[in-house]
């Protein structure tokens, strides 16, 4: 119990101001998104976000947006907490908190009339699915990229997937294959549901680039019996350095080196001219990284 209780405080201790900011914009651009393009054309977010949407359309009117989603979040991000960590926790219920304020401005505070239609995109349904989608992941990617959530499902995600032997982005695609069903459902209509689906998919490509980038940087992985000439001529073209990995070829039993180099996607074309030139036999692999950090403090 006392390891616990340190390691909970020690985790606090490495809470960052320049987060906290970060994590407000983030949930202020979340609100944005979900009560200006999805909410007012009675469209549906992913996982708890949505499930709040669906909730507040079918119970009266004093249960808004804003008070589901602080019911359902906070208590599955503290369900969370073992498994996530203190930091985690207390930036993710942040972040919600932020949102659902954000959210209650927007919708009973501010003079925006959000109540039949976007005021930016009408009742164009395709036009609120996409940017609201956009927008939405761009609050979510930078609350992920910050050190937190703004979903408590993701983190019934990462808790159960592994016990019921799916991967969490498998997990997140049935919990909302499950609630769009039941929205279809309930207000006997396939055709929002449907549209929200492109909201759900235009948000997990834009949470990718904001996570990872919109550059997504390549490794490349070269088997050669010529390790000295290569690593030269790409640190020489390139300008930066390589690493070579000590091998041996499971058919031939020949020592050969991997050289492991990480280029962008401009240059794989001359590193291929590159190797090619040195070494006709060599074997290269190409594959993305997600990040790519040359120091951490």
């Amino acid at each position: 119990m006392i390891n616990i209780k340190n390691k909970f405080l020690s985790d606090l201790k490495n809470l960052k101001w320049q987060n906290f900011i970060a994590l407000t914009i983030a949930g202020c651009i979340n609100a944005f998104g979900v009560t200006v393009f999805i909410a007012p054309v009675n469209l549906y977010d992913s996982g708890i976000s949505g499930t709040s949407i669906l909730l507040s359309q079918i119970t009266p009117e004093r249960f808004s947006l804003s008070f589901f989603l602080l019911v359902l979040n906070i208590p599955l991000f503290l369900f969370g907490l073992k498994k996530q960590g203190s930091a985690f926790t207390v930036y993710s219920i942040y972040t919600v908190c932020v949102y659902s304020f954000t959210s209650w401005l927007i919708t009973d505070v501010l003079p925006v009339d959000v109540s039949i239609a976007s005021p930016l995109a009408g009742q164009d349904l395709l036009l609120c699915a996409l940017f609201g989608g956009i927008i939405s992941g761009v609050g979510s990617g930078l609350t992920i990229r910050y050190g937190g959530a703004i979903d408590g499902m993701e983190v019934m995600a990462v808790t159960f997937a592994k016990k019921l032997n799916i991967t969490v982005g498998t997990f997140m695609m049935v919990y909302n294959v499950i609630l769009y069903i039941v929205c279809g459902v309930i207000i006997n209509s396939w055709i929002l549901p449907l549209y929200s689906i492109v909201t759900y998919a235009a948000g997990l490509k834009t949470v990718d680039f904001v996570v990872e980038g919109f550059d997504r940087q390549k490794e490349v992985m070269i088997i050669t019996e010529k390790p000295d000439e290569i690593s030269e001529a790409l640190m020489q073209t390139f300008e930066c350095g390589t690493t070579k990995i000590e091998a041996k070829g499971g058919y031939s039993n020949k020592d050969k080196t991997i050289i492991y180099f990480v280029v962008n996607r401009f240059q794989i074309s001359k590193l291929r001219a590159i190797v090619s030139h040195i070494d006709k036999k060599a074997y290269v692999t190409i594959s993305d990284v997600a990040d790519v950090f040359k120091g951490m403090e």
